[in-house]
């Protein structure tokens, strides 16, 4: 038998009462733990769902920025395209300016030296050109050439000017223009910078929002954890405590005899068996290496082997205790009770009356040991004469 089961087990009996008392404040203290703990876990799953919409809604802000900004990429690329054609056209007209005047100081060429000419005679004294000969022809000539001259350089000059006049407006438009692309560019990269900066306080305030929610989300998963954790915890205490109410329902101890001589019925008589097939591993009274005194009898069976009734009679408790595996605690009546411990499965139930030999339930896969224990009014008997004698 494994050590100490028999120890554990009968320590139910004395010890049913005190846990009966305790358990009842022990399983409240329990159930408002469960109740806090489910109610804070509601709570971080809430408050992980609205971090996670929020970080959604940051995402999408952070989106719709970054859709802006190419938008305003875009706009900045052609606006440069613009600025480019404008430096061109500026470029150009500044070319065509300056052949315009050059065409117009060619044309004003011959004018310039024919007021050179007249300036010049201008300041010969009047009494040179009477003194001089020719001087008085050489002048009615040149007022006869530049009668007929002046209105064709005049003519020539003022087509000249007017082109200069026109390049000019050409000119200051182009460079206005010009301008006008340079801070359409200007503001419109600050925007797209601007646009920038907002897509990214918007990624990195979703990227925090998305951090604080997978955080509550572990806080509700490990809440969760903590709620079954408690739920099994008030499982296993109310099986401990369905447990010691099904051990204290057993007969007592021994009483004293009525009368001198008054003995005990005797145990059955060829009505008891082993409750499996196998080898014996520890036999009745035997003291373990731990120095724990065996009460009853342990067999290694095959894995998954049929566990039997070694005696006809109620089955009084039937569950998995503890470590001990499952056991079964069968009523002979008259204040004898078998014990059955180690089994993998079971189908009995409490209250089910079972023959010798009814199938109890499997020994476990791995390294199947079965105990049984004969008790007379709680005393272990010794039950290898009583299997013998059968």
């Amino acid at each position: 038998m494994r050590l100490g089961g028999v120890l554990a087990i009968a320590a139910l009996f004395a010890a049913a009462g005190v846990t009966a008392q305790t358990d009842a404040p022990e399983i409240a203290t329990e159930q408002q733990r469960l109740v806090a703990t489910k109610r804070d876990a509601a709570i971080a799953a809430a408050r992980a769902a609205k971090l996670a919409a929020a970080a959604a809604q940051e995402r999408n802000a952070a989106d719709k920025a970054r859709r802006e900004e190419q938008a305003l990429a875009a706009r900045v690329t052609a606006a440069e395209a613009n600025l480019a054609t404008a430096s061109a056209r500026v470029t150009l007209v500044d070319r065509l300016l300056s052949d315009q005047r050059a065409r117009l100081g060619r044309a004003q060429t011959p004018v310039a030296r024919l007021l050179a000419a007249l300036e010049s005679l201008a300041r010969r004294p009047t009494i040179a050109a009477v003194a001089q000969p020719g001087s008085v022809a050489d002048l009615v000539h040149v007022r006869a050439v530049l009668g007929s001259a002046l209105p064709v350089v005049r003519q020539r000059t003022e087509a000249v000017r007017a082109e200069l006049a026109e390049t000019r407006r050409l000119q200051a438009s182009a460079a206005l223009a010009a301008k006008a692309l340079a801070d359409g560019r200007a503001r419109l990269e600050s925007d797209r910078l601007a646009l920038a900066t907002l897509e990214a306080r918007h990624r990195q305030r979703s990227q925090s929002l998305g951090r604080g929610a997978i955080s509550e989300s572990d806080r509700a998963l490990a809440l969760g954890e903590r709620a079954r954790d408690l739920v099994d915890g008030m499982t296993a205490t109310t099986n401990a405590k369905a447990t010691a109410a099904s051990l204290v329902a057993l007969a007592g101890p021994l009483p004293r005899p009525i009368a001198p001589g008054t003995t005990p019925p005797p145990p059955p008589r060829g009505v008891y068996r082993a409750p499996v097939a196998g080898k014996l591993l520890t036999g009745f009274d035997e003291i373990s290496d731990a120095g724990v005194r065996s009460r009853g009898l342990t067999f290694a069976t095959a894995p998954g082997a049929r566990v039997v009734a070694p005696a006809a009679g109620t089955i009084r408790y039937a569950r998995r205790f503890r470590d001990y595996g499952v056991i079964v605690i069968i009523d002979h009546a008259d204040g004898w009770t078998s014990l059955v411990t180690g089994l993998a499965a079971t189908d009995a139930k409490p209250g089910d009356r079972v023959a010798m030999g009814a199938p109890l339930g499997t020994a476990p896969r791995e390294d199947p040991r079965i105990t049984v224990e004969l008790r007379r009014r709680g005393r272990p008997v010794d039950l290898a004469s009583l299997m013998g004698a059968r």
